[in-house]
């Protein structure tokens, strides 16, 4: 958990204790900070939760190939079965095609 998550959690807490004070006394300004509080609250987990979905993609589009050179030697190294594979198929195919059936 990260600060905002931290505060987030404080500041929630903090807010119903303080609406519950507020409630129980009859305290109308102190009831109403408590709610403010607690939207304050909700305000700072969705700003947590909007940062961390921003770091995750910058991390996704990071790891994301640059080229085309890239992408087809990351495919080779990962499924060189795979590619073996396709590379006899295309073979087959050009002699094939030279060829009367």
């Amino acid at each position: 958990m990260d600060e905002n998550h931290l505060s987030e959690t404080d500041n929630n807490l903090g807010g119903k204790a303080k609406e519950a004070f507020g409630r129980a006394t009859g305290d109308d300004k102190t009831h109403a900070q408590g709610q403010m509080q607690q939207a304050e609250a909700s305000v700072q987990d969705l700003y947590g939760q909007a940062k961390d979905a921003a770091g995750e993609a910058i991390n996704a589009v990071g790891k994301m190939p640059a080229s085309l050179e890239d992408t087809i030697r990351h495919y080779i190294q990962n499924r060189p079965f795979t590619t073996a594979a396709i590379a006899l198929a295309l073979g087959w195919l050009v002699g094939r095609s030279h060829r009367p059936f």
